[in-house]
């Protein structure tokens, strides 16, 4: 009889000879009773045990260190925003001074292309001056050349003349009157 007590609480047979379950039961609840009795206990221990309090304040520290990551991030911009307007500034200041630059350079290359003209002018001057009085020392020195050439010719020929024309008494005769000349100074 044990069995058929056993055979009657879990399966019933129909009349028509079918079989049919029955869901366990417990304390007169049903197995959707009893999860969902298992699941009020559960969130009753998380509530006593203060887990969504430790979830929030995990939840508060996550978010403030993305909110000191964000301000970290925003100084960074900032930063680098100075960053760039002072390196563009320095840019452009790298600029003007390379442009004042050319400019200097072009103002004193100009100006020793004008001292080198002037400078080659002048050296032409002199030359020239040089070379005009190199040829007036030159031309003074070949007249006093052609001087000396005519004085030693004239010389030659006054004494081949005078030889020629003088004889031993009118030597002697000059050379007299010559000698009162002098004594006479």
């Amino acid at each position: 009889m044990a069995d058929n007590v056993i055979d009657k609480t879990n399966t019933e047979i129909g009349a028509a000879g079918t079989e049919h379950h029955s869901d366990p039961a417990a304390l007169g609840f049903d197995a959707t009773m009893l999860v969902a009795l298992s699941m009020l206990v559960v969130l009753a221990v998380m509530i006593w045990k203060k887990v969504p309090a430790a979830i929030g304040r995990s939840l508060d520290a996550k978010i403030a260190a993305i909110r000191a990551q964000l301000a970290e991030a925003e100084a960074l911009r900032k930063e680098a925003e100075s960053l760039k307007a002072e390196y563009q500034a320095k840019a452009e200041a790298a600029e003007a001074d390379a442009a004042a630059m050319i400019e200097r350079a072009r103002h004193e290359a100009e100006a020793i292309v004008a001292k080198a003209r002037s400078d080659a002018e002048e050296l032409v001057v002199r030359r020239t001056r040089m070379a005009e009085d190199k040829i007036a020392a030159e031309e003074r020195a070949a007249v006093q050349e052609l001087r000396a050439t005519a004085a030693d010719a004239a010389t030659r020929a006054a004494a081949r003349l005078i030889a020629e024309r003088h004889d031993a008494a009118a030597d002697a005769r000059l050379i007299d009157q010559s000698i009162r000349e002098v004594v006479a100074r």
